[in-house]
């Protein structure tokens, strides 16, 4: 007998040899896909009838500070250094395990509820987050986030913290959790540090997470520095490589663009947060034409203020084509690769297609909505017209953590709750 099957649903596979099913039917077993069709002879613990749903990969969000939930609406409508030197760092500087454990718990209810069921995060405390992500039942690729500043001191303290996190927790949680090294960005890591954690990171087998050429000022910063952009000064180190997650990747010459797609990196597209900060538009159409991968993520919610990787879905292909003055650019089947096939690539988990032999990891959108009615085409309307709350079940590992819109893998409230008084406790110790 198997574990679950969801029946009656427009079935997205986003396998391009199956193409989509109607009236299709889905068998899990053991945390695996085991059937995807039209009809099956296996019976199960427990059927859900999807019947005018559509039956999806979860989505994958590649990029996230996840316990800066905390920090959702704290400092809006600044610029950017003003923003991090005089607010955010000042903060984070007086965040406890538990205010990340709180907010990481709350990120993950958010992802729960609005379709995403992994997601890579470069954060602080990262035990907590850890601990939290195992609690909620989805997955997560972990980093703790480096800085050095040219420290030799801290150089060392950061590597042996973020080495013993990526030993601790890698393969955890029933293999839900992968572990990654996380320095920040080549202009707040120095040259040698950036060489150390690339190689301890090929030592231990694991990814890397950086955000690179997130802005002009860094961009500048290296070519005043070093005489190059970012991407040419990664590449002089030997550290780009199908490992390697490069978060935002905005300001990018053609020459920046060909080199990212020759060495297969994995670049995390943040609309949302890049229209936010006014970071500027990454190129991802240029990107795609150049063979690259390129993924979607929310980032924080400091800077984009909510995870809904469906709104990140729109606002990804309406910036590349009124960025390209092209209404053909992105066209939401490819939008929707981003956020599962591409994401799922990034961060080496076998999900992102429903497809015999694949992690059970799937969401039911609810197409029975005002919004969403009629339907002419069901990848047009998940991108274009869907939200995350049209999203009414999430199953993970073969696990339902969400049914009817009901979350089951914690209580919602009492997270909720928690969240909003570490927030106020944060607040009187930063003094506002």
């Amino acid at each position: 007998m198997a574990d679950l099957i969801i029946k009656n649903a427009y079935i997205l596979t986003m396998d391009p040899e199956a193409g989509d099913i109607e009236n299709g039917v889905v068998v899990v077993e053991d945390g695996k896909i085991k059937e995807v069709g039209t009809s099956t002879e296996c019976t199960a613990e427990k059927v859900i009838d999807a019947k005018g749903s559509v039956l999806m990969p979860g989505l994958v969000n590649t990029h996230c500070h996840a316990g800066m939930t905390i920090f959702r609406g704290y400092a809006d409508d600044m610029q950017l250094q003003d923003w991090l030197e005089n607010h955010i760092w000042p903060a984070e500087a007086k965040l406890t395990d538990e205010d990340i454990y709180a907010g990481t718990k709350l990120a993950c209810l958010e992802m729960i509820r609005s379709g995403t069921i992994a997601f890579a995060d470069m954060y602080i405390h990262e035990n907590k987050v850890a601990q939290a992500v195992d609690e909620a039942g989805i997955r997560a690729a972990l980093s703790y986030g480096m800085i050095d500043f040219g420290d030799k001191e801290k150089a060392d303290r950061e590597l042996e913290v973020g080495s013993a996190f990526v030993k601790e927790w890698n393969g955890k949680a029933s293999g839900r959790i992968s572990t990654m090294y996380g320095p920040h960005a080549p202009n707040t890591c120095s040259r040698d540090f950036l060489i150390r954690v690339k190689e301890q990171a090929v030592k231990d087998n694991v990814k890397l997470h950086i955000h690179v050429l997130e802005t002009e000022a860094e961009l500048n910063y290296m070519k005043e520095n070093f005489g190059m952009c970012s991407i040419h000064f990664l590449k002089g180190i030997d550290f780009w490589g199908t490992d390697v997650l490069a978060a935002h990747c905005v300001w990018l010459s053609d020459g920046d663009i060909k080199i990212l797609a020759e060495y297969g990196v994995n670049i995390s597209h943040n609309p949302n947060s890049n229209m936010k900060l006014a970071s500027g538009i990454c190129p991802v159409a240029k990107l795609i034409d150049a063979g690259a991968n390129v993924c979607l993520g929310t980032d924080g919610c400091a800077s984009n203020n909510n995870l809904d990787m469906f709104e990140e879905m729109r606002s990804a292909a309406l910036l590349q084509k009124v960025s390209t003055m092209d209404p053909t650019a992105l066209p939401a089947r490819k939008v929707l690769e981003m956020a599962t096939i591409n994401g799922a690539k990034a961060l080496g988990i076998n999900s992102g297609m429903l497809k015999e032999g694949y992690n059970a990891d799937m969401i039911i959108v609810d197409m029975n909505k005002a919004h969403l009615a009629p339907v002419y085409d069901v990848a047009s309307h998940l991108v274009y017209a869907a939200s995350g709350k049209d999203v009414s079940a999430t199953i993970a590992d073969g696990k339902v953590l969400m049914e009817d819109g009901k979350v089951l893998s914690m209580n919602e409230q009492e997270v909720i709750d928690t969240a909003i008084k570490s927030s106020k406790d944060l607040l009187g110790r930063i003094g506002n």
